[in-house]
């Protein structure tokens, strides 16, 4: 049973909701605007400031659906309210992070840079202290774009398991592995 499914989104004040023809779900918020085409089976209500889905039947695709549409509504009202936030560490002894013209430049050990254009949906800034790792921090209002982007640049340069160096998450925790030690005569 989809339980996520079943709980009612309420909308907050200064964002507005249309469900247009073709189930096209158009939200419109502070920050910008999102929309979202939900499948034709499923039915968004909106009644009172609450939204509220539901399915057809209890087939095991339409309770999927039901939950699947109700996150991904609720995260698009949640994008143009608040926005989303991603922090990238670059890990690595002269590993380097730049933005200029929402272009991000990285030094990350290979024998050139990697000049990576980001969408013009996300927007990003990069910190770098001494003696700390560079930040990159990437914000945006579409929360499925946003990880895709954060995703395609972590993998740029993966950590890997031995020393740690790479791109990770901020607060991600890595596996690691220890290395080849001293054999004994």
């Amino acid at each position: 049973m989809s339980r996520i499914g079943k709980k009612p989104i309420e909308i907050p004040k200064g964002v507005s909701v249309e469900v247009g023809k073709d189930n096209l779900v158009t939200i419109k918020g502070p920050k910008g605007t999102l929309s979202q085409q939900v499948h034709p089976d499923i039915k968004v209500i909106i009644e009172n400031g609450i939204l509220t889905i539901e399915r057809p039947t209890d087939q095991k695709r339409h309770k999927a659906m039901h939950g699947l549409y109700r996150a991904l509504l609720n995260n698009m009202i949640i994008g143009v309210t608040q926005g989303y936030k991603i922090d990238l560490e670059v890990v690595g002894v002269g590993y380097k992070a730049n933005v200029n013209n929402n272009v991000l430049e990285l030094g990350l050990g290979y024998s050139h840079a990697i000049f990576f254009a980001l969408p013009k949906e996300i927007s990003a800034t990069t910190l770098t202290e001494k003696g700390k790792n560079p930040i990159i921090t990437l914000q945006g209002i579409d929360k499925q774009l946003l990880g895709q982007v954060a995703a395609k640049i972590r993998s740029l340069r993966k950590p890997e398991p031995y020393k740690g160096k790479g791109i990770k998450m901020l607060n991600e925790v890595l596996r690691r592995k220890a290395g080849k030690t001293a054999s004994k005569k």
